[in-house]
């Protein structure tokens, strides 16, 4: 009996140091620091063998994608780089012929080029914003701050756009506090109001509204404009989707895209109400605390 409970006291010490074993591997695997040679075969069972492979494997997976991430990252600067130059030649030469050129002919051509070269622009640029914040080039940083600076930033940028129209825009003052990354919530939120304002008729408003939840802040958007069909709600968040209703005016379909990614990216969401024909509300939720 004394030898038979001896044996199972053996076998439980060694269960528990295997486990002990265990664990330290899996330490050093999610600390980055897990080396095959710092353990030695001959003292493991075949579990503890296979789970080592497991985790060379896990180890090599991961430095082949930050290798990966490498690559991806120097494309996209490669890409900003040397299309930023050619594009701003042509849109700067396309505006000194059209201050100079009179032949009634020539002019709408002219004209046509300077809006495609800015559309080529903010193309390759969003798609640089997206493909950074895809690949996690360039990670958010969300801290908590008032609402209320943002929202006026975004206004100001917004403000000549809007006069063009004469489309009134209303912010409505707010003490909220959210928990963001500033650069990036402006250029999100700065989509919605420029979706607001293009696809609003002259003469008409847009609402900017704050609503202080419990645990999130909502950014709300609200136009007068064309609305969103119920069956193309769900669509208009994927990347370069554009209704058939707004194929003439300007845009690549890609803001509300980028809008959702930074929304997600800072554990908020984004969503729509909207009627057909009697305009729409876009709600950019931001949490309230860090997590």
């Amino acid at each position: 009996m004394f030898g038979r409970h001896k044996g199972k006291e053996k076998g439980k010490k060694i269960r528990i140091g295997t486990m002990a074993k265990l664990e330290d591997m899996l330490d050093d695997a999610l600390d980055g620091h897990f080396n095959e040679r710092d353990y030695n075969e001959s003292r493991f069972s075949r579990l503890e063998v296979k789970w080592k492979r497991f985790l060379s494997s896990q180890m090599t997976a991961k430095q082949k994608l930050l290798e990966e991430q490498g690559r991806i990252k120097s494309l996209i600067s490669d890409i900003s780089h040397q299309t930023k130059t050619p594009i701003s030649n042509i849109m700067l030469y396309s505006q000194l012929l059209e201050e100079k050129e009179k032949n009634p002919e020539l002019v709408p051509m002219i004209e046509a080029i300077r809006e495609q070269s800015e559309k080529l622009d903010f193309l390759i640029q969003s798609l640089i914003k997206t493909s950074r914040l895809e690949n996690e080039v360039l990670m958010l940083q969300p801290v908590l701050q008032p609402v209320a600076p943002m929202l006026r930033a975004v206004v100001s940028m917004m403000q000549e756009e809007a006069l063009k129209k004469q489309i009134k825009i209303i912010l409505e003052d707010t003490k909220a506090q959210a928990c963001f990354d500033r650069k990036w919530t402006e250029e999100a939120v700065g989509n919605l109001l420029d979706n607001a304002v293009k696809y609003s008729p002259s003469g008409s408003r847009v609402q900017i509204k704050v609503t202080d939840y419990e645990m999130f802040v909502a950014v709300n958007v609200t136009d007068q404009g064309i609305g969103i069909m119920e069956e193309e709600q769900a669509k208009i968040f994927q990347r370069f989707y554009r209704s058939k209703e707004t194929a003439q005016t300007k845009g690549v379909g890609i803001g509300l895209y980028l809008a959702r990614e930074i929304a997600e990216r800072q554990n908020g969401y984004l969503k729509v109400k909207s009627q057909h024909g009697k305009g729409s509300t876009f709600s950019f939720y931001m949490i309230k605390n860090e997590r």
